[in-house]
């Protein structure tokens, strides 16, 4: 990588490693399993982390390796599911913490680097630079006005910290991006540093309008956007959405991209009736939805009691 050694190496202790256990009955556990593993950054000395959301959602035990392999329970404080990130906090102190940056000072062609763990004691590092920070849109009814994409792959389990050249976290690495070869998204550190607070008080972003949310993962084709999967149980399964319909219209406005159908959408609260046409058999069809919350829906893991035990408890 293009970073001296000897900076990565002096960021190992600001990482961690979760390990998450979710019970089946949770909605998550079909699309991501039981059984996550992450990578975290530290963001407070009093053992507060900050991941990504999918890791964490649903879990009813955490457990957090420090670099220097202390173990310990965590919980999840905060979630922002329109961000992707989670918070969570370890039961540990005098922990060494990162230092947040702002990615608003990023430009194309900068160097950075992602630190990310690949089980509870090794840490992988990957340097690239920054291709692109625009909007970036992806199926699961998620658009950020701003990400980071770089050619540094995530080396690791997702949550890992992405630094520029000084040391100071400019996201938070969420995925590799395979189908356009080796670059990776990072959540831009200000969808945390700007929401601490609320995070920390409320466990999710309360000043920001809520989103009306239906479960559908749609795909840009020639003709529309294709439904492409549904989420199990969802608004959208519930009301008839079916895998295979191209989506037409979202109350009488032409949705013909992701981020067209994201923001008729979003325009939208939960509880608000939604009516889509869709193709469906060559034949256009209106389908009516009611709009959920997202972080209400993954709430809920069905009622049933987890069998694992308490939180805490060793993987």
């Amino acid at each position: 990588m293009d970073a001296p050694i000897e900076l990565p190496r002096a960021l190992l202790p600001v990482t961690a490693h979760v390990a998450a256990r979710v019970p089946a009955s949770h909605p998550s556990t079909r699309m991501l399993g039981g059984e996550r593993m992450g990578s975290a950054v530290v963001v407070d000395s009093t053992g507060l982390l900050l991941t990504v959301n999918y890791v964490v959602m649903g879990a009813r035990r955490l457990r957090v390796t420090l670099a220097d392999g202390r173990r310990a329970p965590g919980e999840i404080v905060g979630q922002d599911f329109e961000s992707g990130l989670a918070l969570v906090r370890a039961r540990v102190s005098d922990v060494p913490a990162a230092t947040l940056g702002f990615s608003e000072s990023l430009e194309r062609g900068a160097f950075v680097f992602a630190i990310a763990a690949t089980g509870p004691r090794e840490r992988h590092v990957a340097g690239g630079i920054v291709t692109d920070l625009g909007a970036f849109d992806a199926y699961w009814e998620y658009l950020l006005d701003r990400g980071i994409v770089s050619t540094a792959p995530n080396p690791g389990f997702g949550g890992g910290p992405l630094f520029d050249m000084h040391g100071r976290v400019m996201g938070v690495v969420s995925l590799n991006l395979s189908e356009i070869g080796r670059q990776s998204l990072a959540i831009p550190i200000e969808c945390f540093s700007r929401h601490r607070d609320e995070l920390l008080r409320f466990g999710r972003v309360v000043s920001r309008p809520r989103r009306a949310w239906i479960g559908v993962f749609p795909h840009p084709v020639e003709e529309g956007l294709v439904v492409a999967g549904l989420v199990p149980e969802g608004p959208g399964e519930r009301g008839g959405l079916k895998e295979g319909d191209v989506i037409l219209r979202l109350d009488r406005e032409e949705v013909d991209t992701r981020p067209a159908l994201y923001a008729a959408l979003w325009r939208h609260q939960p509880g608000d009736h939604l009516v889509f046409e869709v193709v469906r058999d060559n034949r256009i069809h209106r389908v009516e939805i009611v709009g959920a919350d997202r972080s209400e829906f993954y709430s809920s893991d069905g009622g049933r009691p987890d069998s694992a035990g308490t939180a805490g408890s060793e993987r």
